[in-house]
């Protein structure tokens, strides 16, 4: 099979084994699913949910981020660790917002990486999952499937997003590495992959090996 044959194969069996796939972060508008992707680095979405419904009741909007003091924000955050670098990215990206983009989260790649805190696979989640924009969040599940699915060979995140933007059908990608997430919870983890249990064993270069080598 092709590179893109595999890719194709993945979306078509991640779809009937995950058909509800989402994003595992709550969240009400644009501005608190890029608060709360910024607050999941280095943490759990579970834990994110138990923190994001106190601090978004206290500040509501982006006027209030903006307005707000960081060892505020930081009091909410604390648990989500790197607290202190993250209450500031928050209070400076809000700020930003409203001082360069008019109060409303910009809807491409460009602006979105200008933001204090935000990178490529946040930028890319907003763009798929507010403005649904083809997009493709190169997390950690994504980079351990797709190099053991034989996508590609890279280590670099950009260069990965390149790869597989060439490689998924653009009107997939986004729940495509939604669907990512939960395999790689659930199946496909970093130590002891399930392999015998997993929907791409047949089609999978990492799969096949582990099986035929009785793994």
């Amino acid at each position: 099979m092709t590179k893109k044959e595999i890719a194709h194969a993945a979306v078509d069996a991640l779809k009937a084994e995950y058909p509800d796939a989402k994003c595992s972060l709550d969240y009400k508008t644009p501005l608190q699913l890029l608060i709360a992707t910024r607050l999941s680095a280095q943490c759990t979405d579970a834990r994110v949910n138990l923190v994001t419904p106190a601090l978004f009741e206290r500040f509501p909007d982006a006027e209030s981020f903006a307005q707000a003091e960081v060892s505020e924000v930081a009091e909410y955050i604390k648990s989500c660790g790197l607290f202190k670098t993250k209450s500031r990215d928050i209070v400076a990206m809000a700020q930003m917002i409203l001082d360069d983009f008019g109060g409303e989260v910009p809807d491409n790649i460009d602006d979105l990486t200008k933001l204090p805190g935000v990178g490529r696979k946040t930028a890319n989640l907003i763009c798929g999952d507010v403005y649904g924009k083809p997009a493709v969040v190169v997390d950690t599940h994504c980079i351990r499937i797709t190099t053991r699915l034989g996508l590609h060979k890279e280590t670099d995140q950009k260069k990965i997003e390149t790869a597989l933007r060439r490689l998924l059908p653009p009107e997939e990608s986004n729940n495509f590495c939604h669907r990512l997430v939960l395999h790689g919870r659930a199946v496909c983890t970093a130590r002891s992959p399930k392999c015998a249990q997993c929907c791409m064993n047949g089609f999978c270069r990492f799969g096949r090996t582990e099986l035929k080598n009785g793994h």
